[in-house]
């Protein structure tokens, strides 16, 4: 239901009136709301408003009293917990427990009435007069009761009334007194997001209160730990709590998965990389009109602030937010990430809006709902897989129109290295801003075309260039070489004479590029005083050119061929790496601690293009990895690129076979989750944990830009054979600890697709699909618990399985298996499970690239038969949906349901483009035309129905005598075959079940290829019988395409079975 507000309005009286229901958050007013005690029997309720009755009650007077200070207040409305919820309502009360915590946040006042604190003077022994309230206060029945927590924390503003509603004081005038009653640290009193209290911490604030029900301890938490949950009054404190802890623990694992990166962490990475943040360098912009537009402006909410590299941006970014982030109330939010283009993890547009979110829900955890009901169906997937863009634009959209969501302002650094899908996550961002007034964008990026004309588009967008502000920009980058070159001066002792001449040539040289004076202040650092200014012109102007020097100077060096070597790699990887996976990439290393001392020396000697953080290797911009890739591609890549990824191909080989064996994090336990595995120190797996997870990628890359194709890794016996030979389990233990099997299944696919064609690799290619099989059907059980590769996939796989045989020493002994299992895998290639109830429709696409199956259930899903991942779920059903049909260009699917209509779906975005409606019973099946321009429709009520798909309108309607369950046009388009025959397109508008018969059924051709005998009990290969399905088997539906066939059964499984030519 929706959420509904009830809420007293004050008359002119000072008394109140009947409560007035809101249920949109534009409508309601602004209000003050009554935290209070109850009294058994005497508390005004909405019946008594509702009838006109209560006023005897002793709680009709504090309502009152309440009335008249809103009045005061200049506050038309206010909210009394007692009276303003229909408890009679079950549906409502859960509704408005869930939504208290926000009822009072969103309050203008809150008055806390003491009914056991007085303010009436009494004389002293001594005959002085003295206030009494004050040890009352400190007493008060309010402090100790469980739902006054969330009543006192939530309010900005919150005023204390004695029992004859004098006015104590406020929250923050009371905050000593309150602090010593409940514990209570001040800053949460302060309005200090709960998000930053410990889980432990917040659960100790309410062990001394008692509640009425016992289980509302636990239910008057979900505000302070903004949750939903169902209540379930008579289940007891102890059950309650637990399910209270387990939402938080749902929520944590959710963030968990979510979270590709801390864009925290990455701010403070930057900063200290680039040496701290300097107050001067970005002081400017938080003066410059341009931004206090933005920032003042309500209709200005997007800024885009550009300008060439090196030029500051992300600095500057940093600085505003830290100015938004002392200067932003504590009820707004403040969510930001930080594009690196070197990094994987952070250079996409899905891996924008994860961190995006991720911030969001860690500050407002209400927010996760919009996550949950995809990510309780598909888990991390979610985020990962090749629609994780369409589903998770689709939940921020949604988070952004929230009617609950606080005031929000999103900062977005480095577009132009935000490496896919670039084009829309801008369009994004247009639309984005233009939807919530409470929303606004700052962006920066380089000075790119293509960015410009897509944010063109937005409403009122404003522009900051930082080369149209080149004075400011000029005055920041002075101050900052006075800042370096002080340090510098300090540091290394120069003279007078030397600190000057080093500011007057950054000076005259920087060109208003930060990067630039850093880097040379970086190369000073590591000079020889003496050498300091005849060696300054050694430091062109310009980035380029001060790169092109420094390259030079390494290949000048005793150690050029080390530094060039470990530039190539580190230009080659797909995400930063650290100094052990480094030292175990090059060859004259095998990444020992020792040896990472070797790659740090090494990493020193590349001229300031890279630098280290926290044991991780970056460039120290952009930029210079741009240089090196275009201008010095023949001096870090001498003998091609391919070369380089076989280098770190077959060096993680290596690395991997020194390192890997059975249980490698001593586990012990066989069934150990992996949600409660955490790195021991040190870590096994330190240098080997990049080549886990990417050494197939860089074997595709050294092949597909090779000559020769590097037959010899492909070959039987060869490296890559004696490797999943040897190390096959354990490296599938190691995916596991990494938390990356779905990777590890995609590089399986790509290993089985390059070894397919291979001479000389018969044995190879057996191997590597055997163990394609073995991972596809156990990936689940392994990344949930690493060692069950041992047990589980062993145990189970089939007793021919070359996997099964090589390895069969790893498994338990102490554990058999009746009947035996199977001597070859099964033609199932995967079981997809997601469906809650029977599935009664599947298709394939005509691509067959997505499977496509309904359920009754109410839903379709739209699968990857290749991953086994469900892409999208359709839910805009209320009744069964009995067929599902994808067009011919596979961009579209249409589904029947008992509802009476016909929707068209968007199969990539899942969005509904069209719903068809005219049949009076329901839909049982539905098949597109050959040209995707018409689409038929069966119905219940014996009529088949074709459409034009351009207009939505129904153009020709065919009534029948009998309802059909199966419809499918012709390879022209011209007739239906159906399950009672053949209907022409042009057919008159009423035929027979019998003349459908004599006008079309047509001596039958042999099937050719893999299909379903009419009696479900056999799969059939050109029509003959060849694998004989047990009743568990037997499909109430299915669909082929090439020599697969999807099976849909009765149990909610979709079964898809591969079958072979039998030559």
């Amino acid at each position: 239901m929706a959420e509904l507000m009830r809420l007293l309005r004050c008359s002119d009286t000072g008394d109140f009136g009947l409560p007035e229901a809101f249920v949109s958050h534009k409508t309601i007013p602004p209000y003050a709301i009554l935290s209070h005690t109850w009294e058994e029997g005497q508390e005004v309720t909405f019946d008594d408003l509702v009838n006109g009755t209560g006023k005897d009650k002793t709680g009709y007077d504090k309502i009152r009293l309440c009335s008249q200070q809103a009045k005061r207040d200049g506050l038309q409305y206010f909210w009394v917990d007692t009276c303003c919820i229909d408890k009679s309502n079950p549906a409502e009360l859960q509704k408005a427990i869930n939504s208290m915590f926000r009822w009072y946040r969103n309050a203008t006042k809150c008055y806390v009435y003491l009914r056991d604190v007085s303010t009436i003077e009494q004389k002293a022994s001594d005959g002085a007069l003295r206030y009494t309230w004050e040890p009352a206060f400190l007493q008060s029945r309010w402090f100790r009761r469980g739902w006054t927590l969330q009543e006192l924390i939530a309010p900005a503003s919150v005023d204390f009334f004695s029992r004859e509603w004098q006015k104590l004081g406020g929250k923050q005038s009371l905050t000593q007194q309150i602090r010593e009653v409940t514990g209570i640290p001040e800053t949460a009193l302060q309005g200090t997001a709960m998000f930053r209290f410990r889980v432990k911490e917040r659960f100790s604030w309410i062990q001394s209160r008692d509640t009425t029900k016992e289980e509302d301890k636990a239910y008057a938490l979900l505000g302070i730990f903004d949750i939903e949950m169902p209540l379930c009054y008579g289940e007891g404190y102890g059950n309650a709590f637990k399910r209270l802890q387990e939402e938080i623990s749902k929520l944590n694992t959710c963030l968990q998965d979510l979270r590709s990166t801390d864009p925290q962490n990455d701010k403070k990475r930057i900063e200290d990389t680039k040496g701290g943040l300097l107050l001067e360098s970005y002081r400017w912009v938080l003066e410059n009109s341009d931004f206090q537009r933005w920032q003042k402006g309500t209709q200005s909410r997007l800024l885009w602030i550009k300008g060439d590299p090196g030029k500051g941006k992300t600095m500057l970014l940093c600085g505003i937010l830290d100015e938004l982030s002392t200067s932003l109330a504590e009820t707004s939010l403040l969510s930001y990430f930080f594009c690196q283009a070197t990094d994987l993890r952070i250079n996409s547009a899905t891996a924008v809006l994860r961190g995006l979110m991720f911030m969001l829900v860690n500050q407002q955890p209400s927010l996760i709902s919009h996550l949950r009901e995809k990510y309780d169906q598909m888990g991390k997937a979610l985020f990962e897989d090749a629609n994780a863009w369409v589903a998770l634009s689709g939940i921020f959209a949604s988070i952004v129109q929230d009617p609950n969501l606080k005031i929000t302002h999103f900062v977005i650094d480095a577009l132009d290295e935000c490496v896919t899908d670039l084009p829309k996550l801008l369009d994004f961002i247009v639309q984005m801003s233009s939807t919530s007034s409470r929303v606004k964008w700052i962006m920066s990026s380089r000075n790119w075309p293509n960015i410009e004309e897509r944010l063109e588009r937005a409403e009122d967008e404003v522009r900051l260039s930082l080369e149209l502000n080149a004075d400011s920009v000029s005055t920041a980058v002075h101050s900052y070489i006075t800042h370096k070159v002080s340090r510098l001066a300090r540091d290394k002792k120069y003279s007078h004479q030397t600190k000057q001449a080093v500011l007057n040539y950054l000076y005259t040289n920087a060109n208003n590029t930060f990067l630039w004076a850093a880097l040379v202040c970086q190369n000073l650092s590591e000079m020889s005083r003496l050498n300091v200014v005849t060696k300054l012109k050694a430091f062109p102007p310009g980035l380029d050119s001060l790169y092109e020097r420094m390259v030079q100077n390494i290949n000048d060096s005793e150690d050029a061929g080390l530094c060039r070597q470990a530039l190539g790699i580190v230009s080659a990887v797909y995400r930063p790496i650290t100094l052990h996976e480094l030292a175990s990439l090059m060859e004259e290393l095998d990444g020992t601690d020792e040896d990472s001392d070797s790659a740090r020396e090494i990493i020193s000697l590349c001229g300031s293009l890279l630098t280290i953080r926290d044991g991780t290797i970056y460039f120290v911009h952009q930029s210079a990895k741009d240089f090196l890739l275009k201008e010095a591609s023949n001096t870090i890549f001498p003998s091609g690129g391919e070369v380089v990824h076989y280098a770190i191909f077959s060096r993680s080989l290596l690395a991997m076979s020194n390192t890997l064996r059975r249980d490698l994090y001593r586990l012990g336990a066989l069934g150990y989750p992996i949600e409660q595995i955490h790195q021991p120190d040190p870590d096994p797996l330190v240098a080997s944990r990049y080549s886990c997870i990417y050494w197939v990628d860089h074997l595709c890359d050294s092949i597909m830009g090779s000559a020769t194709n590097n037959p010899e890794s492909l070959q039987n016996g060869s490296i890559v054979d004696v490797f999943l030979r040897k190390k096959y389990l354990y490296w599938l233990e190691a995916l596991s600890l990494c938390q990356s099997v779905s990777k590890g299944v995609a590089s399986m696919a790509k290993l089985v697709a390059l070894v397919q064609s291979r001479e000389h690799a018969h044995l190879l290619v057996e191997l590597v699909q055997d163990a394609y099989r073995f991972i596809m059907y156990f990936k689940v059980a392994i990344e949930s618990a690493p060692l069950q590769v041992y047990v589980s996939a062993l145990l189970l796989s089939p007793r021919r399985s070359l996997v099964k045989m090589l390895f069969q020493e790893e498994a338990p002994k102490w554990i058999t298996i009746a009947p035996s299992i199977a001597d070859d895998w099964s033609a199932c290639l995967q079981t997809l499970e997601g469906h809650s109830y029977v599935v009664v429709s599947v298709a394939f696409s005509p691509d067959s690239q997505r499977l496509a199956s309904a359920s009754r259930d109410s839903t379709v899903k739209i699968w990857d038969p290749t991953s086994g991942k469900c892409l999208q779920t359709l839910e805009s059903y209320s009744h069964v949906v009995m067929s599902v049909a994808f067009s011919p260009d596979s961009q579209r699917l249409a589904s029947a349901s008992w509802d009476k209509t016909v929707k068209i779906w968007d199969s990539t975005s899942g969005h509904c483009l069209q719903t068809l409606e005219g049949h009076s019973d329901w839909v049982t099946s539905v098949a597109f035309s050959p040209d995707s321009q018409r689409l038929a429709s069966a119905s219940e009520d014996k009529t088949v129905k074709i459409w034009g798909l351009t207009s939505g309108k129904c153009l020709q309607t065919i009534s029948v005598d009998t309802p059909l369950y199966s419809i499918a046009f012709n390879a022209d388009g011209s007739s239906l075959h159906t399950d009672m025959g053949t209907i022409a397109v042009n057919a008159p508008t009423a035929l027979s079940s019998s003349n459908m018969t004599d006008i079309t059924i047509a001596e039958q051709a042999q099937f050719k290829g893999v299909a379903l005998s009419s009696d479900k009990v056999w799969i059939t290969y050109n029509s003959r019988n060849i694998v004989w399905l047990p009743p568990e088997y037997r499909p109430s539906v299915s669909a082929v395409s090439g020599t697969r066939i999807g099976v849909g059964i009765e149990t909610g499984r979709v079964w898809i079975f591969s079958v072979q030519s039998e030559e």
